[in-house]
């Protein structure tokens, strides 16, 4: 009989012991959820909110933030602020200032303008992603009739689809620049994504007529997954000048965006 309770004595001790080690087993399998701070896209860097001109349907996570500056033509300066309020939803603002940089004398701040975009259905392996927004910001102010000879995008909806080669992603777009003429604008921009260290951009915007539309092309540097510089060339092809004088084209501007999350 004293084998047998020492058996069972040794055995009542053990219990606590094996349940402490399951749980802690059980703890140990316990996976957090994966951050969604982050692309969707391994590499990890942040999403492409725009292409040149045109956007696409990425968005600035919750929290997120990003600043972006284009230098163009004459000393010009265009800036962007951008948060994602919302899951999907992001708000911002830009300003361009003429002749700010160099020796122009002439240097005039534009006024500020808004941007709103809403993505509202993810995708899958079969449909797009889509989001909705509106951009008020136009390109080469034209002081004599008090407007953007390069129209403001207005209100746009904008679908974006992988095209079965990773990185290779097709941006549609149509947008309505205002409602007093009611014309609707499209955009076909195509982004090449090369192992998240650059990405080729390549885009027709503007379409409502041959003459009118915008023909852009650029390449995108990544520099850190949360800095890239952009090299562009707007209206490639394009001739003739606006009522103000202006060129319609060929411009070249070079952009620089940061992006991070409080």
């Amino acid at each position: 009989m004293k084998p047998m309770s020492a058996l069972l004595a040794a055995l009542l001790l053990a219990a606590p012991m094996l349940r402490a080690e399951e749980a802690t087993s059980s703890a140990v399998k316990i996976k957090p959820k994966a951050s969604a701070a982050r692309s969707a896209r391994s590499g990890g860097v942040t999403p492409d909110t725009d292409v040149i001109d045109a956007p696409t349907t990425a968005v600035l996570d919750n929290y997120g933030y990003s600043a972006r500056s284009r230098f163009y033509s004459r000393g010009g300066l265009l800036q962007y602020l951008s948060f994602g309020v919302y899951p999907g939803i992001n708000l911002g603002a830009s300003a361009a200032i003429d002749g700010l940089i160099g020796d122009e004398r002439n240097v005039r701040m534009r006024a500020p303008t808004a941007q709103v975009k809403y993505r509202f259905y993810e995708g899958d392996s079969q449909f797009p992603s889509f989001a909705v927004g509106f951009d008020g910001q136009g390109y080469a102010y034209n002081t004599g009739i008090r407007r953007f000879n390069q129209r403001q995008r207005g209100f746009y909806v904008v679908a974006t689809k992988e095209l079965g080669v990773p990185g290779l992603e097709l941006h549609p777009s149509f947008n309505v620049s205002d409602f007093d003429s009611n014309s609707i604008f499209g955009s076909i921009p195509l982004s090449i994504n090369i192992r998240d260290k650059a990405a080729v951009l390549i885009e027709w915007d503007n379409i409502a007529n041959w003459s009118d539309s915008r023909l852009n092309a650029g390449l995108r540097a990544y520099l850190t997954p949360n800095f890239n510089v952009d090299f562009a060339v707007r209206a490639i092809g394009a001739g003739g000048l606006y009522s103000d004088g202006a060129r319609r084209g060929p411009e070249r501007i070079v952009q620089l965006k940061y992006s991070n999350s409080f």
